[in-house]
């Protein structure tokens, strides 16, 4: 039996105008505000705005869980995400898992116990919890920027991503360079890109490509940026994301290197700030804002009990800026 308003404020030693304050976002002491989220996800509590929906067969609100909310990528995909919804009279709930794999578990319950038709999931790492979590919760879950062979999914062309960007730093001229990327456990960035560019370097001869390792932070990619410049020369970083990218392009800067002379530098995503920072950052764009209307088509006609392809991969395009050097111009 679902609890009421009383239940909770019975429960949580308060009026029930106190509850009805804190469900509809009015001004509450944080005291009271920690003790009735707590009270109301342990007694898995539905608020009436989902309770009235559940008197359905379906409702038509569809959760999504985004890794982080200061992405490109994921304000993009949710952009388009939220626009199909609203065409199509749906609704969306955002969970920010903050790049932590049991907080993406977590909002998995969450959402469905707050009875959402569908959950769109931008998980970084596809574990064996998310996929037991995803059986659990009895509700379609559609994947964006993984695969996995259990659940449906929509996913970039990564592998091709990589191919397409080493071979153009190939042609112009690059023979020794760094890539930085991420942990393999991101299949698709830290394994697929990267998998990508090492066919696309295999097919050159002396090509010395050595391999680093950093996070999605900028901050971060600064310090992996001092540690190659420190102990490699290289010509060119490739880096995994245009965010890492930024990082390397705030180090050289620091170090007085002019970009793309004295160093070439390279990225992955075609986010909007690439465009604004001189040079221009050569990239490869990911449709991300059509994934997210696609992702919302799909878990749409899922919840519908409709047929939807298992697995779709997206195309991606090269976008050749001005941050690579061309070593094969002559020589002045």
């Amino acid at each position: 039996m679902n609890k009421t308003i009383s239940d909770i404020a019975q429960m949580a030693g308060v009026a029930k105008s106190t509850v009805s304050r804190y469900l509809n976002g009015g001004s509450v002491s944080a005291k009271t505000k920690q003790k009735l989220e707590r009270i109301t996800r342990e007694s898995g509590y539905v608020p009436n705005t989902f309770a009235q929906s559940l008197k359905a067969k379906r409702t038509n609100l569809i959760g999504t869980i985004v890794p982080r909310l200061d992405s490109f990528a994921a304000a993009q995909t949710m952009t388009g995400i939220d626009e199909e919804l609203r065409t199509s009279g749906g609704r969306m709930l955002v969970y920010n898992a903050g790049q932590d794999r049991q907080r993406e578990i977590e909002a998995m319950i969450d959402l469905a116990r707050q009875k959402v038709a569908g959950i769109i999931l931008m998980a970084t790492e596809v574990t064996e919890q998310h996929l037991r979590t995803a059986e659990a919760v009895g509700i379609p879950v559609l994947l964006v920027g993984q695969g996995h062979r259990e659940l449906h999914s929509l996913v970039y062309d990564d592998h091709r991503a990589g191919l397409l960007m080493g071979r153009h730093v190939l042609e112009m001229g690059h023979r020794r360079i760094a890539y930085l990327g991420v942990t393999e456990e991101d299949e698709a960035v830290g394994l697929h890109r990267k998998e990508g560019f090492r066919q696309a370097a295999a097919e050159y001869p002396n090509c010395e490509v050595r391999y680093f390792e950093s996070s999605f932070k900028i901050s971060d990619a600064r310090l992996a940026a001092e540690q190659i410049l420190d102990h490699y020369s290289p010509t060119l970083i490739v880096c995994a994301t245009d965010n890492i990218a930024l990082g390397v392009v705030k180090t050289a800067h620091i170090r007085g290197l002019s970009i793309p002379s004295d160093l070439s530098v390279t990225g992955f995503g075609g986010y909007e700030v690439t465009e604004i920072i001189h040079p221009a950052l050569t990239t490869v764009r990911f449709p991300y804002f059509e994934a997210g209307r696609l992702a919302a088509q799909s878990i749409l006609k899922l919840t519908a009990g409709q047929e939807v392809e298992h697995s779709r991969v997206l195309d991606v395009e090269f976008h050749s800026q001005e941050s690579v050097d061309n070593l094969n111009k002559p020589s002045v």
